[in-house]
Protein backbone atom coordinates (compact mmCIF):
# COMPACT_ATOMS: atom_id res chain seq x y z
CA UNK A 1 0.00 0.00 0.00
CA UNK A 2 1.40 3.38 -1.01
CA UNK A 3 1.70 6.19 1.50
CA UNK A 4 1.23 8.73 -1.30
CA UNK A 5 -2.31 9.43 -2.48
CA UNK A 6 -2.97 11.68 -5.47
CA UNK A 7 -6.25 13.57 -5.00
CA UNK A 8 -8.79 12.88 -7.74
CA UNK A 9 -10.75 16.09 -8.23
CA UNK A 10 -13.33 14.24 -10.34
CA UNK A 11 -13.56 10.83 -8.68
CA UNK A 12 -14.78 7.97 -10.86
CA UNK A 13 -16.97 6.32 -8.20
CA UNK A 14 -20.46 7.03 -6.91
CA UNK A 15 -20.57 9.69 -4.15
CA UNK A 16 -22.60 9.55 -0.95
CA UNK A 17 -25.57 11.89 -1.45
CA UNK A 18 -27.31 13.81 1.33
CA UNK A 19 -29.29 16.94 2.16
CA UNK A 20 -29.12 19.41 5.02
CA UNK A 21 -30.58 18.38 8.35
CA UNK A 22 -33.60 20.54 9.31
CA UNK A 23 -31.79 22.08 12.30
CA UNK A 24 -28.93 23.28 10.03
CA UNK A 25 -31.00 24.49 7.06
CA UNK A 26 -31.43 28.28 6.77
CA UNK A 27 -32.67 28.70 3.19
CA UNK A 28 -32.98 26.88 -0.12
CA UNK A 29 -32.73 23.12 -0.51
CA UNK A 30 -29.03 22.37 -0.90
CA UNK A 31 -28.00 18.85 -1.87
CA UNK A 32 -24.56 17.42 -1.11
CA UNK A 33 -22.28 14.84 -2.69
CA UNK A 34 -19.27 13.45 -0.86
CA UNK A 35 -16.52 11.40 -2.45
CA UNK A 36 -14.54 10.08 0.55
CA UNK A 37 -10.99 9.47 -0.66
CA UNK A 38 -9.11 8.46 2.47
CA UNK A 39 -9.47 8.06 6.23
CA UNK A 40 -6.69 7.68 8.78
CA UNK A 41 -6.42 4.42 10.75
CA UNK A 42 -8.02 5.93 13.84
CA UNK A 43 -10.64 7.78 11.76
CA UNK A 44 -9.80 11.26 13.00
CA UNK A 45 -8.46 12.52 9.63
CA UNK A 46 -10.67 12.36 6.52
CA UNK A 47 -10.00 13.65 3.02
CA UNK A 48 -12.15 13.86 -0.05
CA UNK A 49 -14.13 15.92 -2.51
CA UNK A 50 -17.45 17.54 -1.57
CA UNK A 51 -20.07 19.30 -3.68
CA UNK A 52 -23.07 21.43 -2.68
CA UNK A 53 -25.89 23.02 -4.67
CA UNK A 54 -27.14 26.54 -3.80
CA UNK A 55 -28.61 27.20 -0.37
CA UNK A 56 -27.61 28.39 3.10
CA UNK A 57 -26.84 26.23 6.13
CA UNK A 58 -25.43 26.66 9.62
CA UNK A 59 -21.79 25.61 9.84
CA UNK A 60 -20.60 24.35 13.22
CA UNK A 61 -17.10 22.86 13.50
CA UNK A 62 -17.11 21.86 17.17
CA UNK A 63 -13.62 20.50 17.92
CA UNK A 64 -12.87 19.80 14.24
CA UNK A 65 -10.32 21.54 12.01
CA UNK A 66 -11.07 21.70 8.28
CA UNK A 67 -8.90 22.78 5.34
CA UNK A 68 -10.81 23.51 2.10
CA UNK A 69 -9.67 24.22 -1.45
CA UNK A 70 -12.42 25.42 -3.80
CA UNK A 71 -12.34 23.71 -7.22
CA UNK A 72 -15.54 25.20 -8.69
CA UNK A 73 -18.32 27.59 -7.75
CA UNK A 74 -18.83 30.44 -5.30
CA UNK A 75 -19.52 30.37 -1.58
CA UNK A 76 -19.96 33.01 1.14
CA UNK A 77 -18.94 32.03 4.65
CA UNK A 78 -19.95 34.32 7.51
CA UNK A 79 -18.77 33.97 11.09
CA UNK A 80 -21.43 34.52 13.74
CA UNK A 81 -21.13 38.18 14.68
CA UNK A 82 -18.05 38.40 12.47
CA UNK A 83 -16.77 38.92 8.99
CA UNK A 84 -18.12 37.53 5.74
CA UNK A 85 -15.80 36.03 3.10
CA UNK A 86 -16.38 35.09 -0.55
CA UNK A 87 -14.43 32.09 -1.87
CA UNK A 88 -14.23 31.01 -5.52
CA UNK A 89 -12.32 28.44 -7.59
CA UNK A 90 -8.64 28.48 -6.65
CA UNK A 91 -9.20 29.85 -3.12
CA UNK A 92 -8.25 27.92 0.03
CA UNK A 93 -9.20 28.48 3.67
CA UNK A 94 -9.23 26.90 7.12
CA UNK A 95 -12.18 26.61 9.47
CA UNK A 96 -10.73 26.25 12.97
CA UNK A 97 -12.19 24.36 15.94
CA UNK A 98 -15.01 26.37 17.50
CA UNK A 99 -16.08 28.02 14.21
CA UNK A 100 -19.80 28.81 14.09
CA UNK A 101 -21.41 30.65 11.19
CA UNK A 102 -23.24 30.24 7.90
CA UNK A 103 -22.23 28.59 4.65
CA UNK A 104 -24.05 30.09 1.67
CA UNK A 105 -23.51 28.29 -1.63
CA UNK A 106 -24.16 30.94 -4.28
CA UNK A 107 -23.09 28.81 -7.27
CA UNK A 108 -22.75 25.03 -6.99
CA UNK A 109 -19.46 24.56 -5.19
CA UNK A 110 -16.98 21.69 -5.30
CA UNK A 111 -14.08 21.50 -2.87
CA UNK A 112 -11.25 19.30 -1.66
CA UNK A 113 -11.38 18.89 2.11
CA UNK A 114 -9.10 17.67 4.87
CA UNK A 115 -11.08 17.21 8.08
CA UNK A 116 -9.27 16.60 11.39
CA UNK A 117 -11.09 15.78 14.64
Amino acid sequence: MSLLLPIQTSPDFTPRESVSTPERLISGSPAFKTWALDTSRNGNVRTGVWEATPGTTKSIKGEAFEFCHILEGLVRITENEGESYLFKAGDSFIMKPGFVGTWETIETVKKIYVFVE
